[in-house]
């Protein structure tokens, strides 16, 4: 039988994250829905490759991806997405910043609205951000002009944890850097969405794959292509024939 949820995580040189992350992922969902963990090694040059091919050996339910070269992050999560098998995608950090015991939570707000409901989307606000003053800083500026254009609802859309239909997803237009915007972009192709406060945790291991610039100023730059993708929307009301 097909999951429930396919859990999607991009990694991009994080050896050292890959074994203590996957352990938690699996003991976050022990006892819960029909789950398989898709982890997207994303053109790592360090033993991320080889990490993951050890926790495979481990847990059946791990399936690991590799892109031959880096292609981002977007890129990483769109491959996971549509190699999943689940009604939901649940998107994780592979940092382990993201708590992977928020998940439960979040997938039980998303089965009450059932799978044909008009909610496409629950994302994850990062309650207290565990990062440097000038990541916060740079975080929340981005923050604030996405939303001055584009008035999505959500004051964290950077945050990686978030649980998404899976029919939905796979609707939505691809372009590097998408997963900055997933939240407009489901509410472009008329779906609902919810916001969870999550918790947020420092980064123990490894080193961050981004810098001030990349979140910040790329993010900018793509913001207007979002913003005129969402004016163009057009979601004619189907009535029946005769």
């Amino acid at each position: 039988m097909a999951p429930t949820l396919s859990i999607v995580v991009p990694v991009h040189n994080e050896s050292e994250n890959i074994a203590p992350l996957v352990e938690e992922i699996f003991t976050a969902l022990e006892g819960g829905p029909t789950f398989e963990v898709i982890y997207v090694d994303d053109g790592s040059t360090d033993d991320t490759g080889e990490r993951l091919t050890q926790a495979a050996e481990r847990f059946s339910a791990l399936r690991v991806l590799r892109h031959r070269e880096s292609c981002g992050q977007s890129a990483a999560i769109w491959t996971g997405g549509q190699a999943a098998a689940g009604i939901w995608i649940v998107t994780l950090d592979g940092d382990g910043q993201n708590d992977p015991a928020d998940i439960p939570t979040l997938v039980e707000i998303a089965q009450e609205a059932g799978p044909d409901g008009p909610l496409h989307m629950v994302a994850g606000i990062r309650r207290k951000r565990e990062d440097s003053w000038l990541r916060r800083l740079s975080s929340r500026v981005a923050n604030g002009v996405r939303q001055a254009f584009l008035r999505d609802g959500v004051s964290d859309s950077g945050c990686g944890l978030k649980v998404i239909r899976r029919d939905a997803f796979l609707k939505l237009p691809f372009f590097d850097h998408m997963h900055r915007f997933l939240p407009a972009l489901i509410i472009r192709g008329g779906g609902e969405l919810r916001c969870q406060e999550v918790n947020h945790r420092p980064r123990l291991r490894g080193t961050s794959n981004y810098g001030l610039f990349d979140r910040l100023w790329v993010g900018i730059t793509d913001l207007f292509g979002v913003a005129w993708l969402a004016r163009r929307a057009k979601r004619p009301v189907i009535e029946p024939g005769p």
